[in-house]
């Protein structure tokens, strides 16, 4: 199936500034945004605390469960609605954490089941993270996409050549500090299911350049006169139907997620849909023309050296 027409010569290479310009101010807000906040806001998973998913038998809201259970102490409180069938499913994070969680979950039980009554509360999951240990997972959880990002550093480098592996590299940072600043700009919870989802936007992304550079390499064996730029505009035109068709099926299944897969994985499937959207761009806009900078500034160092 042919997306775009056979013969298409849209001209990507000469507008790459202004892709460039555009990704570096989008990036730059993020970062801004990351300032402003004091970081990202992170979930129990690296803080520490406890989470408690409970289905109510009749209506509510998160004020009234947070007045329901201010008597047990349990520290600051974010509560989030996900499911609205029925009286609902609430996500309560308090920030206290305690050894053993059948006391803890009986204690918010109790106190629900005296607001709500008898048969209403149901607690459904409960979960405990130390701080110790969310500290321990979000530095593992930073180091496993650096080593992801090293790795295919090195990979690119094997199969094509350095110049390819930065482009493929900067196309990859170029998704996550997108995706990252939004969570922040948005202030949306940043789990350890959202690094996850980097490393998952990392492999998608990769894969879409790898293409691209396949098709860049085939035509420069068969270039002729052709200018480096003219061989890499070819080439993005001519992988530019797959591209696309790739990403709007991929596209589908995540927006389904998003919509039917229920409150738990929402952050999850937002953060898969923004980074497909990102990625498709990157290996359109991003990685190509960071080659064809690195091969100028080869050839200026070789110029210099003659000089």
């Amino acid at each position: 199936m042919q997306f775009i027409k056979p013969g298409t010569t849209i001209d990507f290479v000469s507008r790459r500034f202004l892709f460039l310009s555009l990704s570096a101010a989008v990036i730059a807000i993020g970062l801004i945004s990351l300032i402003f906040h004091g970081g990202l806001n992170y979930g129990i998973d690296f803080v520490g605390g406890t989470l408690v998913q409970v289905k109510f038998g009749q209506a509510t809201t998160p004020d009234a469960i947070r007045d329901a259970l201010q008597g047990l102490d349990l520290g600051n409180s974010t509560i989030q609605q996900f499911e609205e069938a029925e009286g609902g499913e609430f996500l309560i994070r308090v920030e206290k954490s305690k050894a053993d969680l059948v006391d803890l979950s009986d204690e918010i039980k109790g106190a629900l089941d005296i607001r709500y009554g008898p048969g209403q509360v149901d607690i459904r999951r409960v979960e405990m993270v130390g701080p110790k240990v969310g500290e321990d997972l979000r530095r593992k959880g930073i180091f496993a996409i650096i080593y992801a990002i090293i790795g295919i550093l090195v990979y690119v480098t094997f199969r094509f050549e350095f110049k390819f592996a930065v482009g493929a590299v900067v196309a990859l940072v170029h998704d996550v500090l997108i995706t990252v600043g939004l969570f922040s700009l948005l202030n949306m919870e940043f789990s350890l299911p959202i690094v996850a989802a980097l490393l998952a936007i990392v492999g998608y992304s990769l894969n879409d350049t790898i293409v691209v550079y396949d098709r860049i390499r085939e035509n420069l064996r068969k270039a002729g006169r052709k200018t480096y730029e003219d061989v890499i505009n070819a080439s993005i035109n001519e992988t530019l139907s797959r591209t696309i068709l790739t990403s709007l099926t991929t596209l589908l299944v995540l927006i389904s997620l998003y919509f039917l897969g229920g409150g738990v994985i929402h952050d999850f499937a937002f953060a898969l849909i923004v980074g497909v959207v990102v990625g498709t761009y990157s290996s359109i806009f991003i990685a190509s023309p960071v080659v064809i900078a690195m091969r100028k500034m080869k050839f200026l160092q070789r110029q210099n050296q003659k000089v």
